[in-house]
């Protein structure tokens, strides 16, 4: 068995995919397929069950997949022993998020880190859902639950707050709103309720509000319509500056903490990289949600 042929298996397993993976490699899908093919001829085993919609591991791919993602990781390992990463990081690092955290904190902290790394790439995933890092859909996550299942490093970031704000504009031309109950009479923005995919995002809930009347899986769609005075709605601290026409209402009643979680493959422990900006992300997110939060405190 061949490192070459492994490094193949794991791109078609973890995009489900021969055309896919061959745009990912840079190599022709055709030759993806012979060498899917010759992989499974020498192990006398199926490794993918294929169909119109994909390929999908089998049970004896699952089981290839976690050795093949072990040694994936010695690779990486020996290559950063070698190397050395006195002159800095280097090469791509692949970090999901959802889209709250991926628009108002990780521009500016990825720029950093990148402005002090030249040779380094970062490319943020922003998706209002779970990612599978299994899957390498991302090197390292940033989630608002810590996961209790899988072989994973789990690092808590830092607290973050969230209040319920609305436009000056709105909050002009629409009754006053000085009690809970009066929230009933305003239109309220948040997640569409069936697609919230983190109970710790079901803010509206704690509110007692069950109608969401402008509803979006995205923080940013949200957040803009509260911007131009559509309607009300939990926004985080952080993300105030972006927006100072935004006032927040009853405040004194409605405050809300959560958490973010850095999450990395367990494996990825012995690379010294990947444990370097790690490190960066954590203190950057850390500083630039004290320094945003504190804007929002004195505005």
């Amino acid at each position: 068995m061949q490192w070459d042929d492994l490094r193949i298996f794991l791109s078609v397993g973890r995009l489900e995919g021969l055309t896919a993976a061959a745009r990912a490699l840079k190599i022709d899908p055709a030759t993806v397929g012979r060498r899917i093919a010759r992989l499974e001829d020498d192990l006398g085993s199926a490794l993918f069950a294929k169909s119109p919609q994909g390929y999908a591991l089998t049970e004896a791919g699952q089981r290839l997949m976690d050795h093949a993602v072990q040694a994936e990781q010695a690779v990486l390992a020996a290559r950063e022993d070698l190397s050395g990463l006195a002159s800095g990081l280097s090469g791509q690092i692949r970090l999901g998020a959802p889209d709250g955290v991926a628009n108002f904190l990780l521009p500016q902290v990825c720029a950093r880190i990148a402005d002090a790394n030249p040779e380094l790439e970062v490319q943020i995933v922003a998706l209002p859902r779970l990612f599978n890092l299994s899957r390498r859909e991302a090197d390292m996550a940033i989630t608002v639950s810590p996961p209790d299942a899988g072989r994973l490093l789990v690092q808590k970031i830092s607290d973050y707050r969230l209040h319920l704000v609305a436009a000056g504009t709105y909050l002009d031309r629409n009754p006053p709103i000085t009690q809970l109950e009066d929230l009933r009479g305003h239109r309220v923005i948040g997640y569409i309720p069936d697609m919230i995919f983190d109970k710790e995002l079901d803010y509206l809930a704690e509110l007692g509000l069950a109608r969401v009347p402008l509803a979006s899986n995205s923080v940013s769609v949200q957040f803009n319509w509260i911007r131009q005075g559509s309607g009300l709605g939990i926004v985080h601290d952080f993300s105030l500056a972006a927006a100072p026409g935004l006032r927040k209402v009853l405040a004194d009643r409605i405050s809300l903490t959560r958490s973010f979680y850095l999450v990395r493959h367990a494996g990825d422990a012995r690379l010294e990289r990947m444990t370097r900006f790690a490190q960066a992300l954590v203190e950057g997110v850390k500083q630039e949600i004290a320094f945003q939060e504190g804007r929002a405190a004195r505005a």
